[in-house]
């Protein structure tokens, strides 16, 4: 059962890797944590100290989440912002971006000051992704200078995308002032109108309106045709498609400023999860076929996508009890997040490095964010993983108030044991 624990005075975390993925480099010696700061790294001779052994596990640092649902502002039904920064400690993450949601939008220099306001009582870093337009309705361009100087770290509609052309077009130019990124929500609404599963022959055999392929990679190609002309810097959430990735490979190598990620369960699913109306598995994009799936980790073995994020999306058990074609897209998955994505992206020749780094420093570039380093001085930011852990993902895992998880029952390999922010300590003691 996991802990929370205040690490007050001086710590040792000993006989751990130490792994910067900034540096990427292993770090020798053990780690010495003093209220919340990194004192020494190397040997320590002090005596009549705390310890935490460390052995078999590697010490790195603290992931990075681009893509959570807090539903934040709203009434606190389905997740807050407490439950989430637990599911997400739990998950070794102390960084999470939130999303605006679609009723609640993060549309003006005021809603993103409540968030950053919120998080300051928090254990971990919440930075808010602010509205692309206002009340997403892709007509008013929001406040950005505003909003960048009040802890904004992106723009997005959230689950709207842009159908306007010239406006993403303006988008871009502007938050070039700033470098942040702009993400839109790759779906051609009138070619996904009531799409409910992947269109194959299984939402056929299941009596469903599909959502083809090219309703994500059209409007992927759309994006970075204006990203290049623009020179903007735009990040293709929720990649699903082989089309997207070829498209977005093409873009990187003429250079235009895009990145990419993937989420867990794309990288584990494909179609098949849907197949007996399981609601946990509709999803959006939603799960594809099995040449999509092996495209998708062929495109992160090749670091055309850059990172991984958990798309955490809680909904209640009653909304999801409701049958397919009326329940809300969504799974959760900041707990299971890294565990998830290490069992199978080491099945297919990954070293664990280059999984850590799906979750640092690829969500750090992404999104140019200043993080805490593994360095004498700096503020604890470490997660501990144990990558030869094997368990079994269940309710009793999760730390969300919502339980709508695509992962119960799931055997994995590798497993966050603890995560330390500042003097805040949540896992396996």
């Amino acid at each position: 059962m996991r802990k929370n624990k205040v690490l007050s005075g001086e710590w040792v975390l000993s006989n751990g890797k130490i792994y910067d993925p900034y540096q990427n480099k292993f770090l020798k010696g053990d780690l010495l944590i003093n209220n919340g700061k990194i004192h020494k790294i190397g040997t320590i001779n002090k005596k009549n100290i705390n310890v935490i052994d460390c052995s078999g596990t590697i010490i790195t640092s603290g992931f990075i989440d681009v893509r959570s649902h807090f539903r934040q502002p709203g009434s606190g039904y389905n997740e807050t912002m407490k439950s989430g920064v637990m599911a997400a400690m739990a998950g070794g993450y102390t960084t999470v971006c939130v999303m605006s949601d679609t009723d609640k939008p993060l549309d003006s220099p005021e809603s993103i000051k409540y968030i950053i306001d919120k998080s300051k009582e928090l254990p971990i870093s919440i930075l808010p992704i602010g509205s692309l337009s206002v009340n997403h309705k892709g007509k008013e361009l929001c406040e950005f200078g505003h909003m960048v100087q009040e802890g904004a770290v992106a723009f997005s509609d959230s689950e709207i995308p842009i159908r306007n052309s010239q406006f993403l077009r303006y988008a871009l130019e502007y938050c070039n002032m700033y470098n942040i990124p702009i993400i839109n929500y790759s779906k051609d609404i009138d070619m996904s109108h009531e799409g409910v599963v992947n269109e194959s022959i299984i939402s056929t055999q299941l009596g469903l309106k599909g959502l083809p392929d090219m309703s994500e990679s059209t409007i992927v190609f759309r994006d970075l045709m204006i990203a290049e002309k623009t020179q903007g810097n735009i990040h293709i959430a929720m990649v699903s498609t082989k089309q997207s990735i070829d498209i977005i490979r093409g873009f990187q190598k003429k250079g235009v400023r895009v990145s990419a990620e993937a989420t867990p369960h794309h990288i584990v699913f494909n179609e098949n999860a849907v197949s007996h109306y399981n609601t946990n598995a509709k999803v959006y994009p939603p799960l594809r076929t099995e040449k999509n799936r092996k495209a998708i980790i062929n495109a992160i073995k090749s670091k055309v996508i850059s990172c991984i994020a958990s798309d955490h999306s809680p909904h209640s058990s009653e909304d999801k009890e409701k049958d397919i074609k009326h329940a809300p897209f969504g799974t959760i998955g900041l707990e299971s997040a890294f565990s998830a994505s290490y069992t199978e992206l080491i099945k297919n020749n990954l070293e664990v490095t280059d999984i850590i780094k799906l979750f640092t420093s690829g969500p750090k570039d992404a999104f140019h964010l200043n993080t805490e380093l593994i360095k004498i001085g700096s503020n604890v930011s470490l997660t501990i993983i144990d990558p030869n852990k094997d368990w079994t993902f269940s309710e009793s895992d999760i730390y969300s108030k919502s339980q709508n998880s695509l992962m119960l029952g799931m055997k994995f390999k590798g497993r966050v044991e603890l995560t330390i922010s500042g003097k805040n300590a949540f896992g396996y003691f």
